[in-house]
């Protein structure tokens, strides 16, 4: 397969996003939308063996050899539908220091996700989010009839909380963060975020999205998990095992919330998990050595290479071999890339994030952030 040139990348890729098509091209080869790929690239680029799909930010390397001894063990087992899910909803409670009445299992999060619009829906009334982020939520609630409030990020690419804050109507019933944001690599302040927890769910629920909670070495980050094992309702956080567990065909999803909340989500739920999905994750949430070979902190000390403000981690060019810095830090990270080489803007004029370290190839592979 041919490599691509910046030039091509860069003039390529504006085509594509600028006329709205990227939504929409599969991870096929030989399918119309390739060839259109090809024609905006130019004609002189091959068509490739094969694509490597980057628009779900599913992890390449697959799940743990743990879970995936789990799944041909329990493979006899598909004739039967899923088991309680008791024994993983105690080992992810005592993984974050929570009592299991306090969390929810969900095919995928995104069942957690769109469960919460259904709340929505029958409350009616707005949800205040930041803009851009992720949709499924969203898109779910306005389905059922809910406004959605949407509030730009500020400078830096930042949730704007205090435009949130000033967003918030008689009916807003609730206040919608993903942090880290998606598809905008960002954290919230771990103390202004609490604060505004806080201050919100005091007269709504608040909804926040940590599908990529594991990934962040960030010390400034923090879960809001926390917050609900201290007793305060009206707060939902959801987490999932499509990442970095590598489980997404698997549909493991978790939320975490009071007991109350738990119920009343529970009886809304549509969805049944696998009984290889069950023993999968029940398996690889306990294999902590897989799970460190995906931490930055981790790869980014193997390599010798640790800066402050670097949030995410590097990869190797194709073209000149230079190892990319890319993080969350806006400001430290465009200084040093200008030191580098320039890269193309991404949408909204964030970094990709969500990488997963190549032992093999001795590299970083990085897609853009999606749930």
């Amino acid at each position: 397969m041919g490599h691509l040139t910046r030039r091509q990348i860069l003039l390529g890729g504006g085509a594509i996003v600028g006329a709205g098509l990227a939504p929409i091209i599969p991870a096929t080869t030989g399918s119309s939308a390739l060839k259109l790929i090809s024609a905006a690239l130019g004609a002189d680029i091959p068509k490739p063996d094969q694509l490597i799909r980057m628009s779900a930010n599913e992890n390449p390397y697959g799940p743990s050899r743990v879970a995936l001894k789990a799944i041909a063990e329990n493979i006899h087992l598909t004739n039967r539908y899923a088991a309680d899910p008791t024994n993983l909803i105690n080992l992810v409670a005592d993984i974050n220091n929570i009592s299991p009445d306090h969390v929810m299992t969900g095919t995928g999060s995104s069942e957690i996700l769109n469960v919460a619009g259904m709340l929505l829906g029958l409350r009616q009334g707005s949800v205040v989010c930041a803009d851009p982020t992720y949709q499924a939520l969203l898109r779910y609630a306005a389905n059922a009839g809910v406004e959605i409030i949407r509030v730009r990020v500020a400078e830096g690419l930042n949730a704007d909380l205090e435009g949130m804050r000033k967003a918030v109507r008689n009916d807003t019933n609730m206040m919608y963060i993903v942090n880290p944001n998606n598809p905008i690599p960002s954290v919230i302040e771990k103390s202004a975020m609490k604060e505004f927890v806080l201050e919100q769910a005091e007269d709504r629920l608040v909804f926040v999205d940590e599908a990529y909670h594991e990934y962040v070495d960030n010390p400034d980050y923090e879960s809001m998990v926390g917050l609900i094992a201290e007793g305060h309702n009206n707060i939902i956080v959801s987490r999932t095992a499509s990442k970095i567990h590598g489980l997404a065909g698997m549909r493991v999803g978790f939320g975490f919330a009071h007991p109350d909340l738990i119920k009343e989500m529970n009886m809304r739920k549509t969805g049944e998990q696998t009984i290889l999905g069950q023993r999968a994750a029940y398996a690889s949430y306990q294999d902590m050595e897989f799970l460190m070979h995906f931490l930055p902190s981790q790869a980014l000390e193997k390599n010798g290479h640790r800066s402050a403000g670097i949030q995410s981690a590097y990869y190797r060019d194709l073209e000149g071999g230079h190892r990319i810095i890319l993080g969350t830090d806006l400001e430290y990270t465009s200084g040093y890339l200008s030191e580098v080489q320039s890269l193309p803007t991404l949408p909204f004029g964030g970094f990709a994030q969500g990488v997963h370290y190549n032992y093999e190839i001795d590299s970083w592979v990085v897609a853009p952030y999606f749930h």
